[in-house]
């Protein structure tokens, strides 16, 4: 048994122990491993856990689900991330007829669909790579692909989906997808009635600088933001769309019986019950409108 330790913010790390390395590299933009843990075969980026076989329907419902809800239609969607190819999935069963998946590493999305017992098969990504089916497989920049989208005059997408290892406080290639100027460029990508949606970071008081900062930026560029901190999952998820929604916790619970995607770990009460910023947040929210 090996043990990986993954920082969460100055002075506070966890150990994972890792009963079993099923695969492990360096590849052109990180370093990932697939292990067997206590919540079965998970899968780290620079030592940051990105899915385990416990929880990954739990966050990636979390990620998704309020998405479907705010949105006025889910028939195309754009993921951005997402190695395990959970979202595609989930997004082809809400009734999406086209799927862009689009993520720059090739090696960690291949090996997730070789070794994880969730998301992509290797037959499923051999068709998406093929483009034989509703999912497409890009190996390419996330910022460049909604770039060129968001400028090609082809209908927008009604979904984006940011599903992207947590924003650090290095120089991680990654962050840019976190900034204002990427989710500009995400807003632009979209049909009407279209949203953007992103895991944001930790609402937990010692980890949540991440989520602050990002919910300034949503609240910069869309003018409905929606918050939903998982109640069984230690992350937080925002979901921006252009327009203004008037109350649009109760028109998502309302909606909830109509999308044809079933959740699994969420309902309409735990929407409404976790779609409340943390308290200190709010608090410093309403201290910077004063």
């Amino acid at each position: 048994m090996s043990e990986l330790k993954e920082p969460l913010t100055r002075g506070l790390a966890q150990l994972w122990d890792l009963d079993e390395v099923i695969w492990e590299g360096d590849t052109d933009y990180q370093h990932a491993v697939i292990a067997r843990t206590s919540q079965g075969v998970a899968l780290f980026c620079d030592n940051d856990p990105q899915s385990t076989e416990l929880a990954q329907r739990h966050y990636h419902e979390a990620l998704l689900v309020p998405a479907l809800l705010l949105a006025d239609r889910v028939e195309r969607v754009l993921a951005v991330g997402s190695s395990e190819g959970v979202i595609s999935q989930m997004a082809v069963e809400a009734g999406a007829a086209h799927v862009d998946h689009v993520d720059i590493d090739r090696e960690v999305v291949e090996r997730c669909a070789l070794h994880l017992p969730y998301g992509y098969s290797a037959d499923d990504l051999d068709r998406a790579v093929r483009g034989d089916g509703p999912v497409s497989m890009h190996y390419a920049d996330g910022w460049e692909f909604v770039r060129r989208a968001a400028s090609s005059g082809e209908p927008g997408y009604d979904v984006i989906v940011a599903d992207l290892p947590g924003e650090r406080e290095d120089a991680a290639q990654h962050n840019r997808l976190f900034g204002t100027e990427f989710l500009r460029l995400c807003a632009s990508a979209l049909r009407e009635g279209g949203v953007v949606t992103s895991q944001v970071g930790c609402p937990t008081l010692w980890l949540n600088d991440m989520l602050r900062r990002a919910y300034d930026r949503f609240t910069d560029v869309f003018g409905t933001v929606f918050y939903y901190g998982s109640d069984e999952f230690d992350w937080a998820f925002l979901t921006g769309r252009a327009d203004a929604v008037a109350d649009p916790a109760t028109r998502m619970t309302e909606r909830f019986p109509e999308i044809s995607y079933r959740p699994r770990t969420l309902d309409a009460q735990a929407l409404a019950a976790n779609s409340v910023l943390p308290y200190t947040i709010r608090r410093d929210l309403a201290a910077d409108r004063t």
